[in-house]
């Protein structure tokens, strides 16, 4: 730190000695944070000469630091800043509203990756490769080109879509964001699966739109439940979150000739796609109607929603309105996330941890569906995704078994919140992704035993 970063302000009027003036103030910036541990303090000559005071002054508040344990000498280097001594008081750091993560639960609710599938060798190659450019003196709007073109062949290799008009994005919600403000009208009606992701929901009524639920069932979404006059529909057609199924094709090409016969914008979020266990994938609505289909995808869960990254195909007035949108408004997705996943393309890491990730998650559902299956618990879902549905008959049996779950140690979702409206449906949706596959296999035996207890009622 520099010494004209110090946080020291004394009061020559106080009856208050200098020295402990001193040393409070450097007592206060290194509990709260403004010194860490480490920091380069400046010599007590050089740093008497700038408060303007004697040596003597800097040289005991120096002391007094030192035998609390605050700072500490080097001989032939200066002195430092030590961590904070053993009973002094913590800085929280947390923000108002902030939800901080139980570790005490074993978290199976499905949206989590496996990142600790991550090659580390590879993972730190990415970073310290994504350093190297200089920083960019203009901003691209569209995405880094590099990543667009990473996109585009990943596209190309892992979901069968043949594109070169690759917007990136920060995610999934962000790019909904984007499609809410630059394509759609306040007060337009989207129509999105129910049950469905709620934070497409809350992002489209944020927008000011109006959000109307459409129902899905094995087959996924249903295209002939759809209201007139809506402007858009979201839906998940490869795995539709939470439930499980897959639209099937006949739904595919109905939900397509609705749009274009009436104008609609369709989203599709990709979000786990690259995920399937059993069968190839059905072609992407975006391979089979690109001229309305906004197609989305994310690095979320194949990778990590640290970075940030995502990617759009859209008709081209869509892609124009969103650029146009981002133009306007001084938005754009972050660089840095994007950067991570050229490298880890360009050595060909990204698809190892693909074919490494299908491999794994295939065996924990195999290993889950197996274990429920022979209990005879029901389940629901196509063999894709991370994640998969136990249903329940009513919406207390669902209470009952998150409670029961979370004093056995192990957090479960329920289908409840994944509503807008009135729940039609009951049941837990189970990750098996985040954990380790040592920690899975060992909850089974609890999660079978209250799984597969009588219904409440």
């Amino acid at each position: 730190m520099s010494e004209t970063a110090l946080p020291v302000r004394l009061d020559r009027k106080s009856e208050l000695p200098l020295a402990v003036q001193l040393a409070d103030a450097l007592r206060d910036a290194a509990a709260t944070g403004h010194l860490r541990g480490g920091d380069r303090l400046p010599s007590t000559r050089a740093l008497a000469e700038r408060l303007g005071v004697s040596r003597t002054v800097t040289s005991a508040a120096y002391e007094q630091l030192h035998a609390e344990g605050w700072i500490a000498g080097r001989h032939g280097s200066g002195t430092y800043v030590t961590t904070s001594p053993p009973g002094s008081r913590s800085v929280s750091g947390a923000v108002p509203g902030e939800v901080r993560d139980r570790t005490d639960l074993l978290d199976l609710t499905p949206g989590v990756p496996w990142a600790d599938g991550l090659d580390r060798a590879a993972w730190r190659r990415a970073w310290r490769a994504a350093g190297d450019p200089m920083p960019a003196y203009r901003e691209h709007r569209a995405g880094l080109p590099d990543y667009r073109a990473a996109v585009t062949e990943h596209l190309l290799r892992h979901r069968g879509l043949a594109t070169h008009a690759v917007l990136s994005t920060g995610g999934t919600t962000a790019a909904v964001f984007e499609l809410a403000g630059a394509v759609l009208s306040r007060d337009d009606v989207v129509a999105i699966e129910e049950p469905g992701y709620q934070r497409a929901v809350q992002t489209f009524r944020r927008a000011g739109l109006r959000v109307v639920g459409v129902p899905v069932d094995g087959e996924g979404l249903r295209p002939d439940a759809i209201p007139q006059g809506v402007r858009a529909v979201y839906c998940s057609p490869a795995h539709q979150y939470p439930m499980g199924s897959r639209m099937s094709a006949s739904r595919r090409v109905e939900l397509v000739d609705r749009a274009r016969t009436d104008g609609i914008l369709l989203i599709e979020d990709d979000y786990d796609g690259e995920l399937r266990f059993d069968v190839a994938p059905l072609p992407l609505l975006a391979a089979l109607a690109p001229d309305v289909v906004a197609h989305l995808g994310t690095t979320s869960k194949i990778l990590t929603p640290t970075l940030g990254a995502g990617w759009m195909v859209a008709p081209p007035p869509v892609a124009a309105a969103v650029l146009e949108y981002r133009e306007r408004t001084g938005t754009r997705p972050s660089p840095a996330g994007q950067r991570i996943v050229v490298e880890l393309a360009r050595h060909g890491d990204l698809g190892r941890h693909l074919r490494k990730l299908r491999r794994e998650l295939s065996e924990r559902r195999t290993m889950l569906s197996a274990a429920l299956s022979a209990a005879g618990i029901p389940l629901l879902g196509d063999d894709a995704g991370a994640h998969l549905v136990v249903p329940f008959d009513s919406a207390e049996t669902e209470r009952a078994r998150l409670a029961e779950a979370e004093r056995a140690g192990i957090r479960l979702d329920g289908l409840a919140r994944h509503f807008a409206g009135t729940p039609t449906v009951h049941g837990v949706a189970i990750g098996y992704a985040g954990c380790s596959r040592e920690a899975l296999a060992s909850a089974l035996p609890t999660l079978v035993g209250l799984l597969g207890k009588r219904p409440v009622g």
